[in-house]
Order: C-alpha cells, then structure tokens, then sequence
C-alpha cells in the first residue's frame, strides 16, 4: 500500500465505554426506520470480502462460519461482501447471477437470523465488474497478445511482418519501448490490461447502459427470494458503477461527461431494481465522498449524486471514499492491479501510521457534507458513515452532530464482531481494539483468507476451529458471550 510522506504514529482513540445505562439511552443504541425495515441499533458491519467462496461462487462451510460470527455481535445491519450479478467466472467471490446460487444464498441468510437471534437486518452488496488482467511477462505480451498496429508500423518499419516487428519490439530498451507503444498497450503490458466503461468502441462496454440494470434487477429479485432484507447497490471504488459517476468518465453517449450525464445510469439501475422487488424490500447503495484521484469526482460531486439518489428513493446512502485503479501500484508479474495500493486507497483504508490528518474519521468532513446536502434538499434518507470508527464517542458525536445517521465499522468489527454488544452491555473494556495496521488488507490484496492479526493465531487447538488453506491461521475469532466473566 502507499504510505503517506509523513510517517506519523496515531495512537488509538482514547475510549471511555458506557455503562448498560447510558448505552441504553445513547444515540448509537437507538432504533432507525431503513425504508421498509426497523434497525434495532445503528450499528453497522460494512461489507467486506473475506475470500472464502468457492471459485465458481457458491456459498461454503467457510462463508458461513464467517458471517454466523459477525451475527453473534447483534449488529444493527450486517452486509454480506461484494457478490457478483454476472454469471460469469470471477474466482472465489460470492455469486447471484444465476438461480443456482439460491439454496447457498438461503442458508447463508437463515444462519444470519439464528445466529442474531433476529436482531440483526441482512443486506447483500451486488456488484458489477470489467474485465482486468494480470500484469504479463514481458516477452509473452509483446510475442503473443499485442495487436500490431499502423503505429507500429509507421516507427518500426512499415514492410516488416508482425513477427518481425514482434521482434523488434522485444529488443527494445524500455524507454524506447514506451515511445513505440500507445498509452493502453503501455499499461496492459506494465500493469495489465483493464477496461473502463469509456471504451465505447467496444459493443460490450457501449452497451452497459442497457444491460445493468436488468441484472442488478434480476440479481435483487434473487437476494430477496433468498430471505436478505435488502440489497446494497454497489456503486463505489473501482468498479463499474462507480466508474459510471466518476468524472474521468467522458462518455458522449449520454451516459458520461456532466454530472447528469454520470449520474444518469446509477439512477436508472435503481428504478428497474425497485419495479422488480418492490417497496416492501430495502434497495441502498454504496457510493464515494471522494475519488480522491486527479481531476476524478469530488465532495461537491458526492453531495450532488447524493441529493439526487435520495430523492430517487433511495432507502439507505453508504458513504466511503478512495480506492481506484487509476493510482494503484504496479503489480508484480502473474498478479492484478490492487486497487487499494496507491494514494486513493489510502484514503479509503488509512493505517496507524499516517500524515498529520490521521486515520480515525478521515471521511467525516466529506460525510457531513454529503448530509447536509440531502437533508438541506428536504431528504430524510438514512446515510451510513464509515472510516477508522471505533469509539463509543466517536459515534456518538457523529450522531449528534448530525454528520450521519448511522455508524458503520469493518476493521473494529473484523478485529472484535462483538465490540458492538460489549457496549451496549456495558462492557467496553473487553473490546478488543483494532490496531489499524492493515494486515487483513494485505491478505486481501495477495487474495487470501482474510483474517486478523489479533485473533488469528489464538486458541488454534480448540475443537472444531476452520483454519486457512496453509493450516496456520484460525479463519473466525474465538467466540464469546455476555455470560463469560
């Protein structure tokens, strides 16, 4: 991951946990109208990809294990990872693209509410991806998979055959070699190759506008069949929706340029998803503050995409911030581009170890902002605000100040799935405390099974513990319950 600059040690938030009393009486712990449902808290697990689904997509003992111990913690709402719409391979990823899918999907929902004991609401985050490829080994992208151009032709020499040109090419010294490819060759070979949904020449990507929302719809429809309560709509980081808002995208079709035009797409996804489930299921999204790129969206964008989802009828707005592609680091060989590891990604999931700003609600300002936005449109629309939150203060003061409605927490829940309901039983000392170094994100970006420094390598003979694929880290923390003392 980038590092900022500045290399400054943030100590944890200083902590001081309600009794059952005053959580009792607080804020956090009060009840919140999500559209057609009831949060008996406004606590929130954000979605988080763990890779522990099958590589064709289904649902295993693992995914459940996960999430049945997420659920233990009585969240308010708990969002099930990223899940692919396509019926396409996309490795070890949670799918529903096809009814297939259905039976996992059911289980996985009803081990949720057992393990709750009902208390906590169930969304799932539906996601839509293009195609990116692993960076190559030099000599096989230029012998193989480049296509010879009139570019090539016209500097290299123009009566040569392709597989002399091939060989040309490999002979160059790279800083020659970048003058004789173009912008996207460079990148497919330094990077590996990636779409953008501003590749219109392609009959795929120009027509995303009317392929997506039937299978965000179709996919919604299979969420609710399933038993979740509602869906979140991913539109936020690298991925195609999120493109669609971005001000990079200068689509002329439309479907790009002003901020009509990138909001256009997103607003149409949701209103063929709402036809087809109806007004008695929850349909929120996940959308960005901030790309936090060179010349990408900013805080006005987000507070304009905001007023302009809520007033479509929106029941939730999920903000985060950061992590594209654009600024990610160079992978290495054989290994995809990350988009978590340059300067955006930061923003989004900043460590201990940081610039003066710090990583403990480094999205509030932004957040705030967006609120105030809808709410100064007459909205009422839930929003959720996340980033480095791990305190009963820190919620509390961004309910009360109205920055948000909602307080959503990954890494603190990944640390500690119960610290919610340690807090509400009046137990906060017991928490145990993110240390935000991002070791579970490095397991993400290497697409291992996520897990946390704290607690992975604890009790690791007990009966029945899952353990990674290398057998050497436990996959679920260990389990407690307000009856230990």
């Amino acid at each position: 991951m980038w590092k900022p600059p500045e290399r400054i040690k943030h100590a944890l938030p200083e902590a001081t946990w309600p009794s059952p009393a005053e959580a009792e009486g607080s804020r956090c712990f009060s009840p919140i109208e999500i559209g057609p449902v009831r949060l008996e808290e406004r606590t929130w697990v954000p979605a988080m990809v763990p890779w522990r689904a099958t590589d064709d997509g289904f649902v295993t003992p693992e995914v459940l294990a996960w999430y049945e111990r997420f659920a233990a913690g009585r969240p308010g709402a708990l969002v099930v990872e990223a899940t692919g719409i396509r019926d396409v391979p996309s490795g070890p990823l949670l799918r529903i693209g096809h009814d297939r899918f259905l039976p996992g999907l059911r289980e996985l929902a009803a081990t949720v509410r057992r393990a709750s004991g009902g208390h906590t609401r169930l969304f799932i985050q539906i996601i839509d991806f293009l195609s990116i490829r692993r960076r190559p080994e030099p000599a096989r992208f230029l012998q193989r998979y480049l296509a010879i151009t009139d570019r090539h032709r016209r500097l290299l020499g123009a009566d040569l055959s392709d597989e002399a040109i091939r060989q040309q090419l490999l002979d160059l010294p790279a800083d020659r070699l970048a003058e004789v490819l173009d912008a996207r060759e460079l990148e497919a070979l330094q990077f590996g190759a990636r779409e953008r949904v501003t590749d219109v020449d392609q009959p795929h990507i120009r027509e995303l506008p009317q392929v997506l929302p039937g299978l965000f719809a179709d996919a919604a429809q299979r969420a609710k069949q399933a038993g979740f309560d509602g869906v979140e709509l991913h539109y936020a980081h690298a991925y195609t929706m999120a493109s669609f808002l971005s001000a990079l995208n200068d689509r002329s079709d439309g479907y790009g340029g002003s901020r009509r035009g990138r909001i256009r797409l997103p607003l149409e996804v949701y209103r063929q998803v709402r036809r087809t489930v109806g007004p008695d299921f929850v349909v929120g999204c996940r959308f960005l503050t901030d790309d936090c790129l060179t010349d990408g969206s900013t805080v006005d964008d987000a507070c304009v995409f905001g007023v302009e989802l809520a007033r479509a009828g929106m029941d939730f707005l999920s903000l985060s911030r950061g992590g594209k592609f654009e600024d990610a680091k160079q992978p290495k060989i054989g290994r995809a581009v990350y988009p978590y590891t340059g300067p955006s990604g930061y923003e989004c999931m900043p460590t201990a170890i940081s610039d003066t700003q710090g990583p403990f609600g480094r999205n509030l300002s932004a957040a705030g902002a967006v609120t105030a936005a809808v709410r100064g449109a007459g909205c009422t629309t839930p929003i959720v605000v996340s980033g480095g939150l791990c305190t009963f203060e820190q919620a509390e003061g961004i309910l009360e100040r109205g920055e948000a409605d909602v307080i959503g927490a990954a890494r603190q829940s990944l640390a500690d799935p119960d610290w919610f309901r340690k807090m509400r039983l009046g137990r906060g000392a017991e928490i145990r405390r993110c240390i935000y170094t991002n070791y579970c994100e490095g397991l993400d970006q290497m697409h291992k099974q996520v897990t946390c420094q704290l607690w992975d390598r604890l009790d690791l003979e007990e009966p029945d513990v899952q353990r990674s694929l290398d057998g050497k880290r436990r996959l679920t923390p260990p389990r407690w319950s307000e009856h230990d003392s």
